[in-house]
């Protein structure tokens, strides 16, 4: 972080994120029972905030469709590129107090990659689903679908370094369930 003077804060890798046991940064969604079903993409928008020379949040779960306000709290110039396997690449340079970036992704893709060319340490992961059934875990490796229908389904659990692991559950109507997942190094 030394060779941008702008740059100041803890240049702490996000690769693995975990704390007796508990691992940040998992992205959980429904992969498989919802069938053909169809969900309408949200009005509201998500946020990728560029602070400290670091992506925030690290892991982010947004709908087909869903507009992804980018900003930049840095005083210095960032560049956003997205590398999709199956989206559209955009590469955008954003200056310090410019005006937010909205951008959305057009088809379904999970840990698709998002660096700043200015600043190679910088790295996120952006995860498109077609449903609103998805979550991120939190510092404590907690996460929470809620309204799912009842029925028979596969969760994905996604981790960048850590790879997927996917498990079965069923849901009754009115049911609450914990589903956890252990990964290994």
């Amino acid at each position: 972080m030394s060779q941008d003077p702008a740059c100041k804060g803890d240049n702490t890798a996000e690769t693995i994120v975990a704390s007796g046991g508990d691992l940040a940064n998992v992205f959980v969604y429904v992969k498989d029972g919802l069938g053909d079903r169809t969900f309408d993409v949200p009005k509201e928008s998500v946020a990728i905030d560029q602070k400290g020379c670091q992506y925030h949040p690290h892991v982010l779960g947004v709908m087909t469709g869903q507009t992804v306000e980018i900003k930049n709290d840095d005083p210095t110039t960032h560049n956003i590129h997205p590398t999709p396997a199956t989206n559209r690449e955009w590469n955008e340079s954003q200056p310090p107090q410019s005006a937010a970036l909205d951008k959305n992704f057009a088809r379904e893709e999970i840990m698709l990659p998002v660096r700043c060319n200015q600043h190679p340490w910088m790295k996120m992961y952006v995860n498109v689903v077609k449903s609103p059934f998805y979550a991120v875990t939190d510092k404590d490796g907690k996460y929470e679908i809620k309204g799912l229908p009842p029925g028979d389904y596969t969760l994905a659990f996604v981790h960048e370094k850590l790879g997927e692991q996917d498990q079965k559950v069923t849901v009754a109507a009115k049911d609450s369930k914990t589903v956890d997942q252990t990964f290994k190094q």
